[in-house]
């Protein structure tokens, strides 16, 4: 990542402006979209435009289900899968949430859009399913109802989980994450700290 996060620059603002213009930078890299995808980027928009809090990142690291409930956490996580070659799993996992709340009379429409975009063999964007759930995914296709993608999205969750989420927590991106928000800190109390000494010197001066 950028070489100046290493070094702890003299102040946060330029650390965490550089972490954004990375984040922004992956999520907006010129590459064919699929409708999903663009979906993907647009909702996640709004939180690329910020760097997550120290809380944030701590609680990312805490576990796997805190990523994927906040809306940075899984703006992040999808740079990270970007530079794996793996973001479609969590541009399935987001079609299969969507999925959910589709009206009924577009279920059938919409399942087969999903089934030929991620899960059938050799499909454009095609997940990593065992057969046995590539075989209940496409026979829950054929009378597609909310639950169709059930099995087929928790596989896919377990995969990021236990292989990407581990390599994500060492990864470069999360390291100086941490090293932006540690030297934010710093600079935070060193402020407070003159704060206080300037009013003691007023206080003092008045008296």
């Amino acid at each position: 990542m950028c070489k100046g996060l290493a070094t702890l620059p003299a102040t946060c603002l330029k650390s965490a402006k550089d972490i954004k213009h990375k984040i922004s930078f992956l999520l907006q890299k010129p590459e064919p979209q699929t409708a999903d995808q663009k979906q993907v980027k647009e909702k996640t928009a709004a939180a690329a435009k910020r760097v997550p809090t120290a809380a944030e990142v701590e609680k990312w690291k805490e576990s796997f289900s805190h990523v994927m409930t906040s809306e940075t956490g899984r703006t992040v996580f999808t740079s990270f899968l970007r530079s794996e070659f793996s973001e479609e799993n969590m541009d399935f996992w987001v079609a299969c949430e969507d999925y959910k709340k589709t009206a009924p009379s577009k279920l059938a429409t919409r399942a087969k859009q999903i089934y030929q975009q991620y899960v059938e063999a050799d499909a454009p964007n095609e997940v990593n399913l065992d057969a046995a759930t590539r075989e209940e995914t496409r026979q829950n296709v054929t009378n597609a109802c909310p639950s169709c993608f059930t099995e087929a999205q928790k596989m896919i969750y377990t995969l990021m989980e236990k292989d990407s989420y581990r390599r994500f927590l060492n990864s470069k991106l999360i390291q100086n994450l941490c090293q932006t928000q540690t030297a934010a800190a710093e600079e935070q109390k060193e402020k407070k700290n003159r704060g206080c000494a300037e009013n003691r010197q007023v206080l003092t001066g008045g008296a």
